[in-house]
């Protein structure tokens, strides 16, 4: 990969995402969050909503959704957010959002996600977090790809923002594996190839979609506490203490995590260029394979954004939801 200067920003790591819609106007904007029930999420689609988004809550909680969808409107005075029942996990839910879904979008933020404690497998046999976290996200990109497509055209751009993790760098992909039938489950592993997965994901999809105006990119929200940890082991714990206490990672806020998602929405920086992962609400320098995250915690690791890797990432993924 060509070595070039990363594209910066303002904010730092301390930024809320209200801070960085300060003063931007989104009205007329259409905006997907998934994962929108708890968490980051929340704090996403409340940013977009104030700055005048007409957002959607793409949640598998409905009953939350229009929980959030009214503290949302009270909190901003703003119009509020729609709900939509998505489950990632699940290749016809995710068919039925993309059928209810009419007309143009212009930011998509696959925000959603699961961490297991132990091997569950969706009804394909697919390993769950992988299935979820990317595969999921994946199918409903490409169905929203004519309706992102529609968005660009009426704004000059769409845009897609996939929630990673500095988990990727504790793995690749395993071609071999993918769904662990045959070496030993390792939870932490399984999420990290996911999140590696979500980094890929922007880089394919900017490569093939850009084109059509559409650019996607990759996001590290930081160490947030949400309930994404609700199901960790011990060991699970005690990998994160020690993760903190070597400095890898300073807890954010809510507010602060969700910072770096609103950058890759709607900072100028990122308006057309893709294929980016960012940390800090910068964009992150790239480190090698065998990089140590205790050393580069801000780093992202080459294999998560190996143009030949994320092609053939692609075209496995897309052949599994073919099956």
């Amino acid at each position: 990969m060509t070595a070039r200067e990363p594209l910066a920003t303002s904010f730092t790591a301390s930024t809320t995402a209200a801070e960085v819609v300060r003063g931007v106007d989104l009205t007329g904007v259409r905006a997907i969050v998934t994962g929108a029930s708890s968490g980051i999420g929340i704090e996403t689609a409340r940013a977009l909503a104030a700055a005048g988004a007409l957002v959607t809550l793409a949640v598998r909680n409905t009953a939350a959704g229009d929980a959030v969808a009214a503290t949302i409107e009270r909190s901003t005075g703003g119009i509020r957010p729609g709900v939509l029942r998505l489950d990632l996990a699940d290749r016809a839910g995710v068919t039925s959002f993309v059928d209810a879904w009419s007309g143009p979008l212009h930011l998509l933020v696959n925000n959603a996600g699961v961490v297991t404690g132990g091997l569950e497998r969706t009804r394909e046999g697919w390993e769950l977090q992988f299935a979820t976290n990317h595969l999921g996200h994946l199918a409903l990109a490409i169905g929203l790809h004519g309706a992102l497509a529609l968005g660009a055209s009426d704004r000059g751009g769409a845009r897609i923002v996939s929630v990673s993790s500095t988990a990727h760098m504790r793995s690749g992909i395993d071609f071999d594996d993918l769904h662990f039938e045959r070496r030993d489950y390792d939870p932490q592993i399984a999420y990290a190839q996911s999140k590696t997965a979500n980094s890929l994901f922007a880089v394919e999809a900017t490569r093939l979609w850009e084109s059509d105006g559409i650019v996607a990119n990759a996001v590290n929200p930081g160490g947030v506490a949400t309930g994404l940890q609700r199901n960790f082991t011990a060991r699970q714990k005690q990998s994160l203490a020690a993760a903190e206490a070597a400095g890898v990672f300073t807890y954010k806020t809510l507010q602060q995590g969700a910072a770096t998602t609103m950058v890759a929405a709607v900072a100028p920086q990122f308006a057309h260029s893709g294929g980016h992962y960012l940390d800090d609400c910068q964009e992150a320098y790239t480190v090698p394979n065998d990089a140590d995250l205790a050393q580069h915690p801000h780093g992202v690791k080459e294999w998560a954004l190996d143009p030949v890797l994320a092609e053939r990432l692609w075209a496995v993924s897309t052949g599994l939801l073919k099956a």
